[in-house]
């Protein structure tokens, strides 16, 4: 069978929304992430018999939410480090906090994926979720993140080297 770019794209694209979700559900109701993620799994079960098609890349979905669960601290400290002097995790609201776990995840561990595709598309995700500044707050946050986390990405191989008298 011929993978469909686009539609790995589009599926990509609803595992990251359906992690932010998870990710949301699990802080507002304490829930744990493996029954989280078994009741989305569930859900698009259903989906599927009922009109025929999975929505979303289940894997993927899991990676994330998993990954995030696992590693939220070195996520929560790596986020805190790219927000203003006087912002704390804790000031976001629960959706923006999911987002930005979600996206710094993709950043520090799934290198398969290219930066700029990750900020964009949890840029996207914010732009679905708020109308204010909220976005442009998610794209500086990431931005910076990801220009630390993935240097390489960042280099410009045709720009020429300053040089220096010493």
């Amino acid at each position: 069978m011929v993978s469909d770019p686009e539609n790995e794209m589009h599926r990509r694209h609803l595992a990251r929304l359906s992690a932010v979700q998870a990710l949301y559900q699990m802080e507002i109701t304490d829930q744990k992430s493996k029954l989280v993620v078994r009741q989305f799994n569930e859900h698009w079960t259903e989906q599927a018999i009922s009109d025929g098609e999975m929505r979303a890349d289940r894997e993927f979905f899991e990676l994330i939410v998993l990954g995030v669960v696992a590693e939220q601290d070195i996520i929560d400290k790596a986020i805190s480090g790219k927000l203003g002097k006087n912002w704390k995790l804790s000031r976001l609201d629960v959706t923006l906090r999911a987002i930005m776990r979600c996206a710094s995840y993709e950043l520090l561990r799934m290198f398969n994926v290219p930066a700029i595709v990750v900020v964009d598309e949890y840029v996207g995700l914010a732009k679905d979720f708020y109308a204010g500044k909220e976005p442009n707050f998610v794209n500086a946050a990431l931005d910076k993140l990801a220009r630390e986390c993935r240097v390489g990405e960042f280099v410009n191989p045709h720009k020429k080297p300053i040089k220096s008298d010493g």
